[in-house]
């Protein structure tokens, strides 16, 4: 995990005594940030350094069905730049999901760091709150993600 998360800084503050201790030892530095800067959205608003985070997401078999739902949150929402509202994500989630948490609009809930799988993780921990990742592969198949909240 250490060796992961050093380069994993867009902006390469130093993530790696930093970046794990960052809830306990500085959490005012950048943890309460709202995104106050009109750029923060990269890593000032502490992407990397959060303990948990709260997600939905879309799991498919198939990198076709993904790639559709993704489709449909993209001619709706994200080619206008707009974030996709949670009930929009949920009603996409709902029909194309393959994962039991789609039939909740595909709520995860909170969950904290290390309880999923690498590059779910690595998305999740990384995908700003209100954003919507790009579709992904992991173990379990495809996915993407809108991330609903950080905290420490």
């Amino acid at each position: 995990m250490g060796k992961d998360s050093k380069p994993k800084d867009a902006k390469g503050k130093d993530a790696k005594g930093k970046g794990k201790q960052a809830a306990g030892s500085s959490g005012g530095d950048d943890g309460g940030g709202k995104g106050g800067k009109g750029k923060g959205g990269k890593s000032a608003d502490g992407l990397g350094t959060c303990t948990y985070v709260k997600a939905r997401h879309v799991l498919c078999e198939k990198q076709g069905k993904i790639n559709e739902a993704y489709k449909k949150l993209q001619d709706g929402w994200l080619d206008n730049g707009d974030k996709v509202p949670p009930a929009e994500f949920a009603k996409v989630a709902q029909e194309y999901s393959e994962c039991p948490s789609g039939k909740k609009g595909g709520d995860l809930g909170w969950f904290p760091r290390g309880k999923m799988a690498g590059p779910f993780q690595e998305v999740a921990f990384n995908t700003p709150v209100g954003a919507c990742s790009a579709p992904f592969k992991s173990t379990h198949g495809y996915h993407f993600i809108l991330c609903e909240g950080r905290k420490n």
